[in-house]
């Protein structure tokens, strides 16, 4: 007889959480947009991202540094309040707010375009497989972009 397999451990707290970002990820990429009648309304693509994990540094909990081959590095930098502020290389610092929700996801809410709201949550399902969802939605709350991502760890193999 098998014992059925253990369910993953959801981490409980933000530190947690980041810790579980870090590394080196396999990234395949679903893009809807919800405009009308547009025949081009959906993309995939695989991309490779890179996230370190950020020590507290003075009153932040600490936070990510994540490279991607497809677009400027990033550092997202979380706070006790809620707080959550994000540079990139080619645009103004962005502030918006993080929330550590029970079943051991994480939610970010930021300014997005002409006045509108970008929406991602990122869950664990395992360890080393990690998913993200985005909603791009504008200043009057229609949903515009939509993706989801599925994230696998590269990790290395053991030597013979």
């Amino acid at each position: 007889m098998t014992d059925a397999p253990k369910p993953f451990p959801q981490p409980t707290d933000l530190g947690a959480f980041l810790e579980l970002c870090a590394g080196e990820w396999m990234s395949l990429r679903s893009l809807f947009e919800l405009s009308d009648g547009d025949d081009d309304w959906h993309t995939s693509e695989r991309g490779e991202i890179n996230v370190t994990l950020l020590s507290a540094d003075g009153d932040d909990l600490g936070g990510l540094d994540v490279q991607s081959q497809q677009g400027p590095s990033s550092q997202l930098k979380f706070f006790n309040d809620g707080v959550l502020r994000v540079t990139t290389a080619d645009a103004e610092p962005r502030q918006g707010q993080w929330q550590f929700w029970s079943d051991g996801s994480v939610e970010l809410n930021l300014p997005g375009p002409n006045q509108g709201q970008i929406q991602e949550r990122i869950s664990f399902t395992q360890a080393n497989l990690r998913l993200r969802s985005t909603m791009s939605i504008d200043s009057t709350g229609m949903p515009q972009e939509g993706s989801f991502y599925s994230e696998i760890r590269r990790v290395a193999r053991p030597a013979a």
